[in-house]
């Protein structure tokens, strides 16, 4: 997981995530203060109803004039509620959509290479509980800043004109919930960032441990291994408990100052209208005016009580924005520090690689490749021999994109390497869980069922896939359940097949095969390099480079032919 980011500058980067959806956020605030302005009104018409009806004596059949009004408030403000609702979704849901763009062009540029070092489970992490983590802000804490200025201040300008003492005790109370929300969530955010950092590692931990529980069990191990899950999750109980400590402080020190608030205006009312009060304008309270304040009170809290509410999720956001910022600004300043030369080649340039003067260093590492350079036309095929850690899959991975040198340019059919695409082939190809044609479509999503048995013919799967019950559409599972390794090396070849790139890069294919399964991907190479594909593969089998027009040997960070 990269280094996080301050805290003010994910407020910034959360800032600049919602300035494109201005609209949708204000239509949200919109809408929940015209459901706060339809609460007054009803509020105010329950009061003049009771007042009609206790006070003057007025008969019901006259005050049925006055349920109208009544009904039509409580109609104004659900629908504005729904609405509101409706428009802080969708701009949750923009803003999420835009800041998963954001991941895949992070994974995208930084490259297998890179991310083989992350843990599959982190990276899901920061795709669904980081991401997800942002909607509480903008849907409801954004939002919700507005409203707790809005809302209250029109309850305040209402109670105000009814008596002005009462308005007082409300404003000197407001200030109040706000200063004891912020010094108890001072510590939220730290908090939930460590939440989302455990939750990444303990997923990861948990699915290594099953990943390997074979091992485990071969090694007499798995008690050791339940203890480190044990230790972890004991962690992650700590920490989320120490989260939801913090959630319900803030909303207990809300929740007091508001009750004590109420409870003031409630006994301030209540004297007044016995007549025991007689300073200000308690002399001048009616049933209607004391009814409709003591009701407007909590309506006054409410606001800040849903921004309580949500503030937990201000923090969770934070959390999940300081470590999505950690991942945007590394790979960023990795690219920068990095950047290779552009090369842009004639339109009638038939060379379809071009490496010029390449170096690659690793950390803490000498050269792996030290100012190389090679050109391959196209419709060639060149192999790359050498000793293992020699470079030949680093000059891969330079060639496809991977890996960004420190020195020198990379083009690939005139472009820069990874903006064309390219088939390539390793000795782990992925495989989906569904069918033999799912896996295909993968690369052709048009591709008709002619198509892929034309693919899986070229890789000596045709008859294998016919003797299934359901033929293409045979299910195969994600772990290739039901598939040999050579089989399903010969499957990812087939999607080269299928795809029709005009590079392929490869490494070590045929390893670990037995000779049928080499024969056929061997065979199926072939197939590529006549039809006019141009190939790159680092091997040490000699079978494939007796079909190579040209052998590079790559050793001690250096290309020598032969």
């Amino acid at each position: 997981m990269p280094a996080t980011t301050n805290t003010g500058h994910a407020r910034r980067w959360l800032s600049g995530l919602t300035r494109g959806h201005r609209r949708s956020l204000s239509l949200t605030v919109a809408f929940g203060a015209l459901s706060g302005l339809a609460t007054i009104v009803q509020m105010g018409l329950i009061a003049y109803i009771a007042h009609r009806s206790v006070i003057a004596g007025a008969r019901l059949d006259s005050l049925a004039v006055w349920l109208a009004p009544l009904v039509f408030s409580i109609l104004v403000r659900g629908l504005a509620q729904g609405l509101q609702g409706q428009f802080a979704n969708a701009a949750s849901e923009q803003v999420r959509v835009g800041v998963r763009s954001q991941l895949l062009s992070a994974w995208r540029e930084a490259g297998p290479q890179q991310l083989k070092h992350e843990s599959p489970a982190s990276l899901a992490s920061e795709w669904l509980e980081q991401v997800d983590a942002l909607h509480g802000y903008v849907a409801h804490f954004l939002p919700q800043m507005a409203l707790c200025v809005i809302v209250p201040l029109s309850v305040l300008l209402v109670v105000g004109s009814l008596d002005w003492l009462a308005a007082l005790f409300l404003l000197l109370s407001a200030p109040l919930i706000p200063l004891f929300m912020a010094l108890v969530g001072m510590g939220a955010e730290k908090l939930n960032q460590q939440h989302f950092e455990l939750v990444g590692r303990l997923s990861g931990q948990f699915l290594d441990k099953v990943r390997g529980l074979t091992t485990l069990q071969l090694f007499d191990a798995t008690d050791r291994a339940s203890q480190e899950l044990e230790h972890s999750s004991d962690r992650y109980r700590t920490v989320t408990m120490k989260t939801l400590k913090v959630a319900f402080l803030s909303s207990a020190v809300l929740e007091f100052f508001s009750s004590v608030a109420i409870a003031v205006v409630a006994i301030y009312i209540g004297f007044g209208l016995l007549g025991y009060i007689d300073y200000g304008p308690a002399e001048k309270l009616t049933l209607f005016s004391g009814l409709f304040i003591l009701m407007l009170a909590p309506e006054f809290f409410q606001p800040l009580r849903q921004l309580a509410l949500h503030y937990h999720d201000r923090a969770a956001a934070l959390g999940a924005a300081e470590l999505l910022m950690a991942r945007l600004e590394a790979n960023a300043t990795a690219n920068t520090a990095q950047a290779p030369d552009t090369v842009v080649a004639d339109a009638s340039d038939t060379r379809a690689l071009e490496v010029n003067k390449v170096t690659v260093v690793y950390p803490s590492t000498r050269a792996i490749l030290d100012n190389v350079s090679l050109s391959l036309p196209r419709g060639e095929c060149l192999a790359l021999h050498g000793p293992s850690g020699g470079g030949k899959t680093t000059l891969l991975n330079v060639m496809a994109g991977f890996v960004v040198p420190q020195s020198g340019s990379v083009s690939v059919f005139g472009k820069a390497p990874g903006s064309v695409p390219f088939g390539w082939l390793g000795q782990s190809p992925f495989i989906l869980h569904g069918s033999w044609a799912d896996n295909l479509r993968m690369v052709a999503p048009a591709a008709n069922d002619d198509d892929i048995r034309a693919a899986l013919n070229a890789v000596g799967l045709a008859a294998l896939v016919s003797q299934r019950p359901e033929g293409i559409d045979s299910p195969i599972t994600e772990l290739g359940q039901g598939l040999s390794g050579g089989q399903a090396r010969r499957l990812a070849l087939a999607r080269i097949f299928l795809a029709d790139y005009e590079l392929v890069l490869l490494d070590e294919p045929t390893a670990g095969l037995d000779l049928a399964s080499q024969q056929y991907l061997i065979e199926g190479l072939r197939l590529l390099k006549t039809s006019g594909k141009t190939l790159v593969v680092a091997t040490h089998h000699d079978s494939l480079l007796a079909i190579a027009d040209r052998v590079i040997t790559v050793k001690n960070g250096g290309l020598h032919d032969g």
